[in-house]
């Protein structure tokens, strides 16, 4: 792991890039002080559960869960 300060960050951003890329991350420090990291962008996939996949699993919710809340909407 590199540490650059803010002045090389900003001098050399094409050259870090380039290293972010192969795998390494940078760590950006101002006065010594870590202030930010440069990491590879990862795509993530979008997980949706199924609609009722919570039941399978045998988790359930009362039927008046959310009336306490419903009540603050309806005062």
């Amino acid at each position: 792991m590199t540490t650059v300060n803010i002045h090389e960050a900003k001098t050399h951003f094409s050259k870090l890039l380039e290293q972010v890329q192969n795998g390494e991350e940078i760590i950006i420090a101002r006065a010594g002080h870590p202030v930010a990291k440069l990491i590879a962008w990862e795509e993530t996939p979008n997980k949706i559960a199924a609609p009722g996949n919570l039941a399978k699993k045998g988790y359930w919710i009362a039927d008046d869960f959310d009336a306490e809340i419903q009540g603050l909407f309806e005062s």
